[in-house]
């Protein structure tokens, strides 16, 4: 298994006191296969994904990414994983302005000092980019900039790709045509996949499809 997630809890603290978030949280996620993950706002998924990936701790439970247990690792730790194993593609891009198109595409390789050419050309033909690479993000549509996103997380070679609403601030014609592409490229490299929607027409092209409710899966 790619991921797997054992009884993650997640609460977080307001005004009222604590909230809980997560509830006991478990499932699997192998090599290859797509997962939808849907939910009311406020249900919890994006928590869960940022717990996926790395970038927060549950407060109990067990995450494992390509075999390692995140929860016994330190914050160096989780960035390595970050670098190596795990890649992140969200609704708004966070491309760097500064950084050209081919320089934003091989950030995350380049911090761990593995871009692979021919892979990256590979990628941004699949993603029409080649003709766009001197150009900066300020330059380019919605849809090329989300393009651009997804390419810098596949050109880094993840075992995981977590994705939040990926296609969320796209029209529907460029939405179905980058996610069309990111579908297959998952496919062509192995990596597992798993997005977060409220989208009933993107849930349906995943292999698997989970609903969080009230911080529990139904």
């Amino acid at each position: 298994m790619v991921l797997r997630l054992e009884n993650i809890e997640k609460s977080f603290r307001d005004s009222e006191g604590v909230v809980p978030v997560l509830r006991g949280v478990s499932f699997d996620l192998a090599a290859g296969q797509t997962l939808a993950l849907r939910g009311e706002s406020g249900s919890g998924k994006s928590t869960l994904l940022h717990i996926a990936g790395a970038l927060e701790a549950p407060d109990a439970g067990h995450v494992w990414v390509s075999g390692k247990d995140l929860t016994t690792l330190d914050d160096r730790g989780r960035a390595e994983m970050r670098r190596t194993d795990i890649a992140l593609v969200f609704q708004q891009f966070n491309l760097i302005p500064s950084l050209t198109v081919a320089q934003n595409i091989t950030f995350q390789s380049a911090l761990s000092g593995a871009v692979d050419r021919a892979h990256v050309e590979q990628v941004t033909d699949a993603l029409g980019l080649s003709s766009q690479m001197k150009k900066y993000p300020e330059a380019l549509s919605g849809g090329q900039q989300q393009r651009v996103a997804i390419a810098r997380a596949i050109a880094a070679k993840p075992k995981l790709m977590l994705a939040d609403e990926p296609t969320g601030n796209l029209d529907e014609d460029t939405a179905n045509d980058v996610l069309d592409q990111l579908l297959k490229l998952v496919a062509q490299t192995g990596a597992a996949l798993m997005v977060v929607t409220h989208s009933p027409a993107i849930a349906a092209r995943m292999d698997r499809q989970l609903h969080l409710k009230n911080g529990r899966l139904t």
